[in-house]
């Protein structure tokens, strides 16, 4: 064992002997195991013992730990919580709090300690019971393929690593290690338990498996071994879309472009939302349930803008941008050309230049040659430009913001108009800018709004001698995120 354990510690682990490793010791026969084959390979270590306070023998495991630490010559830290407690003030499983507080224990002292990572002591059984676990989940490719020898856990830290030195020994070859080296087990009850699921898949679930396959441990073992190579593949065109679909990205929120992501295949776009739930929520699971309830609500345009994910995160769609955001995110308004709130109406130069809000701007300028116009208009796709018919427009022209009465005589209804308000609805156009938009009026006249259409009576038309031509620009666009590094 301890030749294959030198070489997983250095080449799967990435382990160095010049830096101490904290080793999370139990008392039980597989983290005695780990801690003995680390040190005997002469990697410098720190032994970790977390008290959980669920049984009477506790006190003792703690000072079994570290009095054979003291034997061994390794330094040893312990600590404790109340579990129980704990669990029932977060609303947690007793498994899940005391997860959560043994690995806040670990990685605390390996940032105290410069270490270099936190080992612990999954076997290959608990890799069976693991993917099991994440099989009855309804996981995807990513819960299937297992624990891995080297990982991030973000929720915890986002640069030391985990390490899982003993994930292709058995649970029985440990407990075989620790009685040819002398070690004393500690053995713990609630092992047994048949409330905990795990227990429940150790005593009674794979037995009953074997008995259809006897090698079925094996079996789910080549089957992790063989999805972590898939697993790579698709982590590699993972982080190519991400690149390509991910707009912008801060600790509430994510940004993708709509077309983009809905181009990409349905399994990539799958793994690209469940990336962005992981990103803003690490170590957060993500059902079946919630990644088909996002994608869905991208494939139907008359969804209402707003669907829940999981985790308490949101999925908002706006324009040709898609939000995966926390409910504490300001959604970006920079986005948009907006006025100042509260502005007052402000007069058109011609030419002139105003400015607007987040370096948006406002441009008008006449054309002299009406063909040139006619023909880059009858070419245009951008919605924040147009040409108009100079001589129909009134002579005066402002800049202002919606008014309670306006109507608008929209290009193509053959001069009918709506109120403002149900075009704006009609539009879709984001309610929480509908107040800041800039309209181009005069007095009480909608002569153009930017982004979608000019109104009816000021169109260039084919008798047109005299051009104005109107345009917002917005300021460049800050080069997209790179892909955060996830395992």
């Amino acid at each position: 064992m301890l030749e294959n354990i030198e070489a997983i510690l250095s080449d799967q682990c990435g382990l160095t002997k010049d830096r101490p490793i904290i080793v999370g010791v139990s008392g039980g026969p597989d983290s005695l195991c780990l801690m003995s084959v680390t040190r005997q390979a002469g990697y410098s270590l720190i032994v970790a013992h977390f008290n959980h306070h669920l049984r009477p023998e506790a006190d003792m495991d703690a000072n079994s730990v570290e009095q054979t630490a003291a034997r061994l010559m390794i330094p040893s830290m312990v600590d404790g919580a109340d579990v129980r407690a704990y669990a029932a003030k977060e609303s947690l499983s007793i498994e899940e709090a005391a997860r959560h507080l043994r690995y806040s224990f670990l990685f605390r002292l390996a940032r105290e300690h410069g270490a270099q990572a936190v080992a612990v002591g999954h076997t290959a059984d608990d890799q069976v019971e693991t993917v099991l676990m994440h099989f009855l989940r309804g996981s995807g490719l990513s819960g299937l393929r297992g624990m891995s020898y080297r990982s991030i856990l973000k929720t915890f830290d986002d640069s030391i690593p985990i390490v899982r030195p003993l994930l292709d020994v058995s649970r029985e070859e440990t407990v075989v290690y620790c009685a040819a080296h002398g070690l004393r087990p500690q053995y713990d009850p609630s092992n047994d338990s048949l409330n905990f699921l795990r227990n429940r898949l150790r005593h009674l679930l794979i037995p009953n498996l074997e008995t259809y396959n006897p090698k079925f441990r094996e079996a789910v073992l080549r089957m992790t071994h063989s999805l972590k190579a898939d697993h790579t593949f698709i982590k590699e065109a993972l982080d190519l879309a991400w690149r390509e679909c991910v707009t912008d990205m801060n600790p509430d929120m994510i940004t993708l472009d709509l077309s983009r992501l809905t181009n990409q295949p349905l399994g990539l776009r799958r793994n690209l939302l469940r990336h962005a739930i992981l990103t803003l929520r690490p170590g957060q699971e993500t059902n079946y349930a919630a990644i088909e309830r996002a994608t869905s609500f991208l494939n139907d345009p008359n969804h209402p803008p707003r669907v829940d994910l999981i985790g308490g995160l949101r999925l908002f769609r706006e324009g040709e941008h898609i939000y995966v955001c926390t409910p504490d995110a300001d959604l970006p308004i920079n986005r948009w050309p907006l006025l100042p709130e509260e502005c007052e109406p402000i007069p058109l130069a011609i030419p002139g230049v105003i400015d607007l809000s987040g370096g948006w701007k406002f441009n008008c300028e006449r054309w002299r040659l009406p063909a040139l116009a006619r023909e880059q208009a009858e070419k245009n796709e951008d919605q924040f430009q147009v040409w108009l018919d100079a001589e129909s427009l009134p002579s005066s022209l402002e800049l202002r913001t919606r008014r309670a009465g306006d109507r608008f005589e929209p290009l193509g209804m053959d001069g009918h108009s709506q109120k403002l308000s149900d075009f704006l609805i009609n539009e879709k156009m984001p309610q929480r800018v509908r107040d800041r938009w800039p309209l181009l009026c005069s007095g009480d006249v909608v002569v153009w709004i930017p982004g979608y259409r000019p109104a009816h009576p000021f169109r260039l038309k084919t008798t047109s001698r005299h051009v104005m031509y109107l345009s917002i620009t917005q300021p460049l666009e800050k080069p997209a995120e790179e892909s955060p590094q996830q395992e």
